[in-house]
């Protein structure tokens, strides 16, 4: 055991050595701190007087914020010009839908009752269509500009169905 112990110390030894500079500046700095604390103190306690004696021999009472800096937030002048927002949902996207009484077209998809934005479909059913036509599989009565209500509406296959969807659409179209 006198081996054990024995490495044991010089270890101890060689770490006390290393260690011996980064606890005298630790030791600096913590008497650093209490200095710092001390000088924090007494500002903290001639501040009311600085404040009126301050502007007696000439001194400019200190800014709220830092020269040079805008305030966090938005401009005062800025916030009633915002854009509208909308009722639900927040702040809307995309061209608006044409108004019902100025012979707007409803969506040509059955049962839909949209209004028309984009050859002939609402916003939703235009999406369906050029995702159709992305894919190969527009049925043909999905034509451009087709009357109101006047095409019957396709339910598309979700998960594995509709990966068999599309390889039979690619099959087709080889």
């Amino acid at each position: 055991m006198s081996v054990d112990k024995a490495f044991r110390e010089m270890i101890r030894n060689e770490i006390e050595v290393q260690l011996k500079p980064l606890r005298d500046v630790v030791s600096r700095l913590e008497s650093g701190t209490a200095d710092l604390d001390a000088l924090r103190s007494v500002a903290e306690r001639l501040a009311p007087l600085a404040q009126v004696v301050g502007p007696l021999f000439g001194a400019n009472a200190p800014a709220a914020g830092k020269a040079g800096r805008r305030p966090v937030g938005r401009p005062a002048g800025r916030a009633a010009v915002s854009a509208p927002v909308a009722a639900v949902g927040g702040k809307r996207r995309g061209r608006k839908p044409a108004a019902a009484e100025g012979g707007a077209r409803e969506c040509a998809i059955k049962g839909c009752g949209k209004p028309s934005r984009t050859k002939g479909y609402c916003a939703a059913h235009y999406q369906k269509l050029r995702m159709l036509e992305k894919t190969n599989r527009r049925p043909s009565e999905w034509s451009d500009y087709a009357n109101p209500n006047s095409v019957e509406d396709i339910k598309l296959p979700r998960g594995r169905a509709a990966s068999k969807a599309l390889a039979e659409a690619a099959q087709k179209n080889a």
